[in-house]
Order: C-alpha cells, then sequence, then structure tokens
C-alpha cells in the first residue's frame, strides 16, 4: 500500500474516532439536537402551526397570554410573533448557511492557492486577506446591500464577502503544515498532478478546523443578519428573526415580547451552533481524542 493509501486510510480511522469523541461530548450533543430541532420547527413548523406570519390575527400589541391574541402576543401590525419566529427561522438560517458556505468557499480557495504555491501568489494573496481585514465588516456589508438593494441573498451575500478572511488564512496555515509531510512528498514522486494533491491529498487533513470553522461561520452570520436587519438594511418583504426584531425596536418599552421572543431565538441558535463546534473542535484534537 502506498503512502497515500495509508494516509487515506488514517483520516478515515481519525474521522470515527473524532465522531465516538463528539457523540460522548454532552453539551455538543445537547447543542446538536437544539439545532436540530430547531431546524425541523422552520421546516415543518409553517405547516403544522397553520398561521401565516404575514397575516394580521387581532389587533396590535397584544400580549401574550391575551385570550384574543396568539400565544406570544401580536407585532405592531397585529400579526401572529410565533408564527413569524416559525416562518422567519426559514430566512435566518437559510442566510447562516448561505453566508457561511460562500465564506468558506472563498476562504478555501485563496488559502488552499496560497499555502500550497507559496511565494508571489502567496504574497498577493495575503495582501488581498489583509485588505478585507482591515476593512470595516459591518460599514461594508452595509454599503454592498445598500448598492444591492436589500434582500436575503443580498445580506447573504454581504456576509459572505466580508467574513472570508480568517478562512483563508485557517485554510493556509492548514496547507503550508501538511504539504511538507511524507505523504505529499509521496504523491508529488509518484506524478500525481498539483489538483489531485490538493484535493485528493492535503485537503481531508486539513478538513477538522475548517469544519468547526464553517459551523461556528453560521452562528456569526446569523447574527450579522440581525445586525444588518436591526439597522433597517434587511429584506422588508420577508420575515426574519433579525427583521422582527429590527421592525419592533421602537416599542420595545410597551411591547417586549415583540422584540424578547424572535431574540431568544437567535441566542438559542447561536448558542446550540457554538456548542456543536466546541464540541467539533474537541473531537478533531487528537490529545483529547487519545484520553
Amino acid at each position: 500500500m502506498t503512502d497515500v493509501g495509508v494516509a487515506l486510510e488514517a483520516v478515515e480511522a481519525s474521522g470515527r474516532g473524532a465522531l465516538r469523541m463528539f457523540l460522548r461530548n454532552k453539551a455538543a450533543v445537547i447543542g446538536l439536537v437544539m439545532f436540530t430541532f430547531i431546524v425541523l420547527v422552520t421546516i415543518i413548523g409553517p405547516g403544522l402551526y397553520g398561521t401565516d406570519a404575514d397575516k394580521m390575527v387581532a389587533r396590535p400589541f397584544s400580549p401574550p397570554g391575551d385570550e384574543l391574541a396568539p400565544r406570544l402576543g401580536t407585532d405592531y401590525l397585529g400579526r401572529d410573533v410565533l408564527a413569524g419566529i416559525i416562518g422567519g427561522g426559514r430566512t435566518t438560517l437559510a442566510v447562516g448557511a448561505v453566508a457561511a458556505a460562500m465564506s468558506m468557499s472563498i476562504g478555501l480557495l485563496v488559502g488552499s492557492l496560497s499555502g500550497y504555491y507559496g511565494r508571489w501568489l502567496d504574497a498577493a494573496l495575503m495582501r488581498l486577506t489583509e485588505l478585507f481585514q482591515v476593512l470595516p465588516a459591518l460599514l461594508f456589508a452595509m454599503v454592498l446591500v445598500t448598492l444591492l438593494e436589500p434582500s436575503a441573498r443580498t445580506v447573504a451575500l454581504a456576509i459572505g464577502l466580508v467574513s472570508w478572511p480568517a478562512a483563508a488564512r485557517l485554510t493556509r496555515a492548514e496547507f503550508l503544515r501538511v504539504r511538507e509531510l511524507e505523504y505529499v512528498k509521496a504523491a508529488r514522486a509518484i506524478g500525481s498532478s498539483d489538483r489531485r494533491i490538493m484535493l485528493r491529498t492535503i485537503l481531508p487533513n486539513a478538513m477538522p478546523p475548517l469544519i468547526v470553522a464553517t459551523a461556528l461561520t453560521v452562528g456569526i452570520a446569523i447574527l450579522f443578519e440581525a445586525g444588518l436587519a436591526f439597522l433597517g438594511l434587511g429584506d422588508t418583504s420577508t420575515i426574519s428573526w433579525g427583521s422582527m426584531i429590527g421592525n419592533n425596536k421602537g416599542y420595545i418599552l410597551e411591547a417586549w415580547w415583540t422584540v424578547t421572543f424572535p431574540g431568544f431565538a437567535i441566542f438559542f441558535t447561536v448558542l446550540s451552533v457554538s456548542l456543536i463546534g466546541d464540541g467539533l473542535q474537541d473531537a478533531f484534537n487528537p490529545k483529547l481524542r487519545g484520553r
């Protein structure tokens, strides 16, 4: 068996060990259960609950517990807050997932090319990364959303474009570390192409920290979307947790539930993603897995 084959088998064995380590982490499993529950609620909840998030169902600012109001009350237009949380979760989670995928894709491309080839390409790509790092992320995202017209798609695009430098630096560091290992040199010696070495030999061994970073980026993107919506830069025609907070922020003292319950939804979602990320980080740590 070649050194490359041995390396791939080691990656598979490491993945099985990481899974066992993750399942032994109670906090990580709780986070996974929470996140799975939230995703399922946003997918099947609107059909089961049966109330349109855009429909006015009672008088505005009906408090929770009111006999004539929904369970969690109504907002400034008389819309069901619980229906908004259930339906708006789709938009929030979709923005977080798309933004994280875009961020990691750009970071993976830039970081892998920089770390593998080095020299002038590394210098040029790192200067580009530093340029994006010094830009005020929130201000840059606000400008992009304003120029492209506010929508869930442009918000996800803006978040992805401002958050990729961290992923690029992490990918570069992993490629710099792995490219000097013996099995990578063996792959070069047998005539493997650069593309094959990068995708089949280096990338599988560099993935663990990138998987952790992707999980944490989802939480960051959700908070970023909420921040943009709070500033009035979300899609006014689409309900999300951030837009619910942003639209009702002026009434927080007289109708606290219109902001508090969407805020709880964001809090528990980001908390679950953070617990999953921490669990993955521990699971992929060979020192902890060996104990």
